[in-house]
């Protein structure tokens, strides 16, 4: 990808946003643009950083490590962990990344608090959810958010800010937004019942989604290759 494309295409990106939260009502400020950076070269999320772009999510584990250790004279990015970790893999996560989306056991949240470096903020904490019940996905079932949330909100070196989801796909916006706001009543539960954590993250919306995630209030959406391009354009 040159930088001319991604220039492009990360403006397109931020234009998308914005046109969706405006349809919704809601201040041009309310989310923020994830961009997903897996499998794209260090090289690619600087340019990105230069352009403006803040926040970068990651998948594999090694990638994103071996990439931060290139990128370390960029003191004010964000790492986002959102992809699936294995248990003996916590540590990297607690003393490497600001944000950890795929959290669904407490075995993995107990782990990340008891790694997290005692210097650093507390680890920002989204639940995966498995809001529309798929065998295939990761997540914890919706009848299981509040136990989870209850114990997670009691450990010390985590921040519990909010849910994450990736729904099944749907072809209407209806179709779509009916497991979001599934996700969101879950959130407006957890707000209620744990008013001592700051719950204010709604981790939802992908490129097939994003218009009915901002409707139904997302406040992160993760873009990858509408930003970076397909892998193969890397």
């Amino acid at each position: 990808m040159t930088d001319i494309a991604l220039t492009e295409s990360l403006a397109q990106a931020r234009e998308r946003l914005h046109q969706a939260l405006q349809k919704a009502g809601r201040p041009l400020n309310d989310a923020t643009l994830l961009a997903v950076s897996k499998t794209k070269p260090a090289a690619l999320i600087r340019q990105a950083w230069e352009l403006g772009q803040r926040e970068f999510g990651e998948n594999y584990l090694q990638e994103a490590l071996e990439k931060q250790v290139v990128l370390a004279d960029l003191d004010d990015i964000v790492w986002h962990f959102i992809g699936p970790l294995q248990s003996n893999k916590t540590r990297s996560v607690a003393e490497h990344f600001d944000w950890m989306h795929s959290v669904d056991r407490l075995k993995i949240a107990k782990r990340l608090s008891e790694q997290r470096p005692p210097h650093l903020a507390p680890l920002n904490i989204c639940l995966q959810v498995n809001i529309s019940r798929e065998a295939s996905k990761s997540g914890v079932m919706p009848e299981d958010v509040m136990g989870l949330a209850r114990e997670i909100a009691q450990l010390p070196h985590l921040c519990l800010r909010g849910l994450m989801a990736i729904p099944a796909p749907a072809k209407t916006l209806e179709a779509q937004r009916e497991p979001l706001a599934a996700l969101k009543q879950l959130l407006t539960s957890l707000q209620a019942a744990l008013p001592q954590a700051p719950l204010d993250t709604l981790s939802m919306g992908m490129s097939d989604d994003l218009e009915a995630a901002v409707l139904e209030g997302a406040t992160l959406v993760r873009l990858g290759t509408a930003i970076f391009g397909t892998r193969g354009a890397a």
